[in-house]
């Protein structure tokens, strides 16, 4: 007898599918993607100058206040005495101060000294002097009040800046290297093509509802100073066979709690194609990235689905219309440090000249300093770098002494010790709402202490402090990186306190370092622990072996 056939099951669900507006998934899938929908976050700009600058906070709609005001560089900052064991617990309105960060977005980190006046004339007058270089370049101040926005705007864009897209889930800052058009041994200069990018896709809506934020760089320097490996989209200067100068095309780097490296697509891009297949890439996003699932939304999580070969396919058929040809990787980034600090030559005779403010903080008064000190030493451009430092740049070779005197007697040190030169933190819980402990201070701290206890220590070492686990501060790629968070101490009490990662790196031997079971440390106890390790270091190390290569094969014991 034979078994009749089973009937197709009706009610066989279609597979979940990740949100991906290419396949078909356009409706709201979260918050944030239905608040999207409702209303561009380019809008927003318009109601701030009508509607929420004269009604003043309390006239602000919370879907703007907590999302759309985001596109353009405006987030509420923590309330001052909230405790970091609160961050996670507490609803967002009782995070909120009436208070906002706002965000200067400096693409290429390019400014000039009449930019740099105009920026800490607004630090002054309305941000109480506050005044944060960041890792992407960027300037942000903080204490600013709604009612005081359409006229930092204004003074902002009559000197050429803004801070439309400097958040939100948008084409954020461009990073470029601070010395291009300038560096003797630079691959190629790419401030044209930065600046065609940003003419292109910055504040246009057809790349301003984007999955999530999206991180990009452009840059022909030698030293790889823009870390292209953790960034979304990265352009990296190379030279064919052919002796062409063009970029090698990077997708899908990112930190924060799924960290990432990015993946070569292996091909040759010109400069005049530079525009083009950027826009390719932040098309493809747009289409295909995941929309679904909030903590998933980063284009790295669809390259790292995908692959390389078929990114490129979709890049080449689907966006671009032609294929690219095949291309080298970049020579290895030249020797020593990435953040450009000290006195070096310029390709035109004149010398620029790079100084670490501590772990980029500075004021009001201070960028006015910094802008009459270049002035008075005949410069007129002060660039801002990923390492949270500045560098002045056309300095004349009989002018070299002393501007660098200068700087240096004003605490903007040219020639600093290991620990005051690659200290990095991020805001932390002074004004970010996502923060658990502090940063700023704990860092300023902990390079004093370090420069006491180990006043002859070279080598080259990055300690990346962070107040939360999204890694702002790029504490996986750090030597030593410092994720705040409560820890216990020996009273037992809850404190502030780090998880600490050791060993990552970037460039020859890229990778995320080690995590090494239970190991913590108090605020407090980080000048001791640092120390520690550091000495058992200087015992150990091979002849040339760096901090983390020696991480990686020492005994668990040496690093606790």
């Amino acid at each position: 007898m034979t078994t009749p056939a089973r009937p197709a099951n009706r009610h066989h669900k279609r597979p979940r599918g990740e949100g991906q507006w290419a396949l078909g998934y356009r409706e709201p899938l979260n918050k944030n993607e239905e608040l999207k929908k409702n209303d561009d976050g380019l809008n927003v700009r318009q109601r701030i100058i009508d509607i929420y600058s004269k009604g003043g906070f309390d006239s602000i709609d919370p879907a703007d206040l907590r999302g759309r005001m985001r596109w353009y560089g405006l987030y509420t900052q923590r309330k001052p005495g909230i405790d970091g064991g609160k961050t996670a617990v507490l609803e967002p309105e009782e995070l909120d101060d009436r208070y906002f960060m706002l965000r200067v977005r400096i693409d290429g980190g390019r400014l000039n000294l009449e930019q740099l006046r105009v920026i800490a004339d607004i630090s002054n007058e309305y941000g109480r002097g506050t005044a944060d270089v960041t890792d992407r370049q960027n300037i942000q101040l903080h204490w600013i009040e709604i009612e005081s926005v359409p006229d930092i705007w204004r003074r902002l864009e009559a000197v050429g800046l803004s801070t439309t897209e400097a958040c939100g889930d948008t084409p954020r800052v461009i990073i470029g290297c601070p010395l291009a058009g300038i560096d003797a041994e630079e691959v190629l200069d790419a401030t044209a093509q930065i600046s065609r990018i940003h003419e292109d896709y910055i504040g246009n809506p057809e790349y301003s509802n984007l999955p999530r934020k999206f991180k990009s760089a452009l840059s022909g320097c030698p030293a790889h100073c823009t870390v292209h490996e953790i960034n979304d989209v990265a352009f990296v200067g190379v030279v064919n066979e052919h002796g062409e100068r063009g970029y090698d095309l990077w997708v899908g780097g990112g930190l924060s709690t799924n960290p990432m490296l990015a993946k070569r697509l292996g091909v040759f891009v010109t400069p005049e194609q530079a525009s083009e297949v950027y826009g390719g890439v932040i098309g493809i996003f747009r289409d295909y990235g995941y929309r679904r699932l909030r903590h998933r939304a980063r284009i790295k999580f669809l390259v790292n689905d995908w692959g390389a070969e078929k990114f490129r396919a979709i890049l080449e058929k689907e966006y671009l219309g032609y294929t690219l040809p095949d291309g080298p990787a970049p020579e290895l980034p030249r020797g020593g440090r990435r953040d450009h600090v000290g006195v070096f030559p310029q390709k035109d005779g004149n010398f620029y000249v790079g100084f670490a403010p501590r772990v980029g903080r500075l004021d009001g008064d201070k960028l006015h300093l910094i802008a009459d000190i270049a002035e008075r030493h005949g410069s007129g451009r002060v660039h801002t770098t990923v390492e949270q430092k500045m560098v002045v740049l056309d300095v004349a070779p009989d002018r070299v002494d002393s501007l660098v005197a200068e700087l240096e007697a004003n605490d903007l040190q040219v020639n600093p010790s290991t620990f005051r030169r690659q200290t990095m933190a991020c805001t932390g819980i002074e004004f970010c709402k996502l923060a658990i402990v502090d940063t700023k201070n704990t860092a300023s701290n902990l390079i004093d202490e370090l420069e006491t206890r180990l006043p002859d220590f070279a080598e080259p070492l990055t300690i990346n402090v962070n107040g939360c686990p999204n890694s702002c501060a790029r504490i996986q790629t750090a030597d030593i990186g410092l994720k705040g968070q409560l820890v216990v101490n020996e009273a037992g009490e809850q404190v502030e306190g780090f998880q600490i990662h050791l060993g990552g790196s970037l460039g020859v031997n890229a990778g995320f370092g080690r995590k090494v079971r239970g190991l913590k440390a108090t605020s407090e106890e980080l000048p001791d622990y640092v120390e520690r390790v550091l000495r058992n270091f200087g015992k150990q190390k091979n002849e040339g072996e760096t901090f983390a290569e020696w991480v990686q094969r020492a005994d668990e014991a040496d690093l606790k």
